[in-house]
């Protein structure tokens, strides 16, 4: 049996990773997952496919699994306001369906 829930997406700036978590756990989220990544936006080419010695030429990927689009809502909101005038990013939610996952549905299942 699955659940349904609502999947933010988070990429920015790797330099904001530990800020981005805080606010993340600060909101009540149960976990999220987290990878290098890279791209072209708006912002120019990043890129993780080299190894540096800063964070400051690559990117994360935050993706939060929350039971209501509140809650991603006000990560998003958090997020945007404290760094996205001053950092790259983007931010969209998706609804999803939680297929196996115990500690996201409970003890008792979906």
């Amino acid at each position: 049996m699955s659940k349904r829930a609502n999947k933010l997406v988070i990429v920015t700036e790797k330099v904001l990773l530990k800020k981005v978590a805080k606010i993340i756990e600060e909101a009540g989220a149960t976990g999220y997952t987290v990878v290098d990544t890279g791209g072209k936006g708006s912002r120019n080419v990043r890129s993780t496919g080299k190894p540096n010695t800063s964070d400051t030429d690559s990117n994360v990927k935050f993706e939060v699994l929350t039971e209501n689009r509140e809650m991603a809502e006000k990560i998003a909101d958090q997020v945007a306001i404290k760094f996205f005038t001053d950092y790259a990013g983007i931010i969209y939610i998706c609804e999803a369906e939680v297929l196996y996952g115990r500690t996201f549905c409970g003890p008792d299942g979906c």
